[in-house]
């Protein structure tokens, strides 16, 4: 059954005895879940996460069985169970996909694996599920389902579950973000250099890393954490706190959909320590770590992707080279992400701002344009990376066309911050002609 069928379906159920999972029950987008005991609302209707519980402790007397319901739950599971306690009730209205939609969102998948694909029209398309449709569809593309004796009803369940931790309140990182990069990693695991090596687990890792690799991610980076003293900074340690966050999660969902419970333990702990270490890799604090051994290995020409640890290392790189693609697409999509994470950055700083906190770098809409903010992540993060992986796929069509892409788009960024200085000092003329003309009527008064 192909996930385009089950976002339609009426009711799914499901008895299973395993992880206590007793029943899953799928009713267009309202989800149940046993374990937890907890409704799940649709995507999307997620309230704003209140920033001032950041410092907040639990009172002395709380009750151990909430402190560890809380410890188990995300932000997002959090925040939802504080509202179904204090009895909001969620409105759980059914969206159902006509056959015209489903067909173009078919149609759409037949090409997934080019670079021009349109992840916010497949989102539209989609009713936005596209993470979890598109993670079904390159399972099966790719023969993972069947390698591995997937079931179905569990696979879509652990998707549903990633794509509903997403905070979809987010300007940047939400599923819509982690479906592009999802969709940028298929066709990374398409270049022929890296794709007659890969082996099904490879690629399912890729696939499953470039999926959750934002997980919960609540919209504010990790300076912001350390400073408001939140208590995943503490957890760990100030290192990687978000992308160990991430990590943590989809562990904490993989095992409670039960969806590789069936593979032999070794192979489970193989997935989970993997996964840490592809989704470890996005730390953008880590960049000059790989940059650094990227070059090496292409200087050396020492690369031997027959080996299980060189073929990791460049999912690795592929991973941080989806993550980061945006300026390497069409410009129309290109310059939609790049507001948006713009967006997001602004929002971080007039949060600190209110919290009479100082406003962290890029985050100061007064003084941090998008042209400037992306001229310069263009120039110092995206392109030395890509130049290195252009080296690694020796310019095949899709890197030509990615580097291309950057080329024009960091240019078309240049222009328009051109004309914003252009712009900046006409008004900054205009206003002391109307300061003198002002002292002149004065003078003559």
């Amino acid at each position: 059954m192909s996930c385009l069928m089950v976002e339609r379906c009426g009711t799914i159920s499901l008895d299973s005895p395993d992880q206590n999972a007793l029943c899953v029950r799928m009713q267009g987008d309202e989800r149940v879940r046993g374990q937890a005991g907890l409704l799940s609302e649709r995507r999307g209707s997620y309230p704003f996460i209140d920033f001032r519980l950041l410092n907040t402790t639990a009172p002395s007397g709380e009750i151990g069985t909430k402190k560890k319901v809380k410890r188990l739950l995300s932000f997002q599971r959090y925040f939802h169970a504080s509202r179904l306690l204090r009895g909001i009730v969620p409105q759980a209205s059914l969206h159902l996909l006509d056959e015209d939609y489903l067909g173009q969102a078919r149609h759409m998948l037949s090409k997934v694996g080019t670079w021009n694909f349109d992840i916010f029209l497949f989102d539209r398309l989609t009713n936005g599920n596209s993470l979890v449709t598109l993670l079904c569809h390159l399972f099966n593309l790719h023969g993972l389902i069947h390698h591995f004796q997937l079931d179905m009803v569990k696979l879509h369940r652990f998707l549903v579950m990633i794509q509903e931790d997403y905070h979809s309140q987010n300007p940047y990182h939400n599923a819509v973000h982690a479906a592009d990069v999802t969709q940028a990693m298929h066709c990374y695991l398409k270049e022929p250099k890296l794709a007659h090596y890969l082996t099904p687990l490879d690629i399912m890792l890729g696939l499953m890393a470039a999926a959750a690799h934002d997980v919960d991610h609540p919209g504010v980076n990790q300076p912001f954490l350390i400073k408001t003293k939140h208590h995943l900074a503490s957890l760990y340690q100030n290192v990687s706190v978000l992308e160990n966050h991430h990590w943590r999660s989809t562990i904490g969902m993989l095992r409670e959909s039960g969806l590789l419970a069936h593979l032999p333990v070794e192979m489970i702990q193989d997935v989970e320590q993997q996964l840490g270490s592809l989704i470890l890799a996005t730390d953008i604090n880590r960049q000059n770590e790989f940059l650094t051994r990227m070059k090496a290995h292409s200087d050396n020409r020492d690369l031997s992707l027959e080996d299980a640890n060189h073929r990791h290392f460049i999912l690795q790189i592929a991973l941080k080279c989806a993550d980061i693609c945006n300026p390497c697409r069409v410009w129309e999509m290109s310059k939609q992400w790049s507001e948006k994470v713009c967006e997001e950055f602004y929002r971080q700083g007039d949060l600190e701002h209110r919290l009479h906190l100082e406003i962290s770098p890029l985050c100061n809409q007064q003084k941090d344009s998008i042209p400037s903010i992306q001229i310069g992540f263009m120039s110092f993060i995206v392109e030395p990376l890509f130049v290195e992986w252009s080296r690694f796929t020796e310019n095949t069509p899709l890197t030509i066309t990615m580097m291309n892409n950057l080329r024009k788009n960091k240019g078309t960024w240049r222009g328009l911050l051109l004309k914003q200085h252009s712009n900046s000092e006409d008004n900054a003329a205009q206003t002391n002609e109307d300061k003198i003309r002002t002292s002149l009527e004065v003078d003559h008064s």
